[in-house]
């Protein structure tokens, strides 16, 4: 300022104040905006990596069931020649799926005289019986398979209730 320039009056300096402050408050939105902008991107991505990675692990298991397939065409080939060949032959598919179920982390759940517990059991009925104590698995009419929390279905049982 020079001696000859008034000082700014009152008005003057809010005026000049409120400028700064609405350029800073502009420079922010700005820069907000460049920040979600960013991160919608950056969600896109994960988005597309995510599906992309969920198709290549179908596509994985997907795989691993084909020699289940392959056993089950060799045992109906020979279906005619040998029924019994086509009995053993199905045990012996049935075992490499159930053994492919437990290595994916679902194993069969086998819980014939189990006490019955409703986070692995689906009761559809009940039977009184004097031989195990109210609240056993009796029959399992459907195994279930899995654990804990990573269950792809219950098992369905009969449970016995007090005569």
């Amino acid at each position: 300022m020079s001696e000859h320039d008034p000082a700014p009056t009152p008005a003057e300096q809010i005026e000049t104040s409120e400028r700064a402050e609405t350029t800073e408050l502009k420079a922010r939105v700005s820069e907000l905006e460049d920040q979600r902008l960013r991160a919608l991107a950056d969600l896109d991505n994960v988005r597309k990596r995510a599906a992309w990675e969920a198709g290549k692990e179908r596509e994985r298991v997907l795989g691993e069931w084909l020699p289940v397939i392959d056993n089950l065409d060799l045992v109906l080939q020979h279906a005619d020649s040998d029924p019994d060949a086509l009995v053993e032959g199905v045990k012996v598919v049935r075992e490499q799926a159930l053994a492919l179920l437990d290595r994916f982390g679902f194993p069969r759940q086998d819980d014939d005289q189990a006490p019955f517990d409703p986070a692995r059991h689906e009761a559809v009925g009940t039977v009184a019986t004097t031989e195990v104590p109210p609240g056993t698995v009796v029959q399992v009419v459907r195994p279930g398979y899995g654990e804990g929390e990573r269950q792809l279905r219950p098992a369905t049982v009969i449970v016995a209730k007090a005569d």
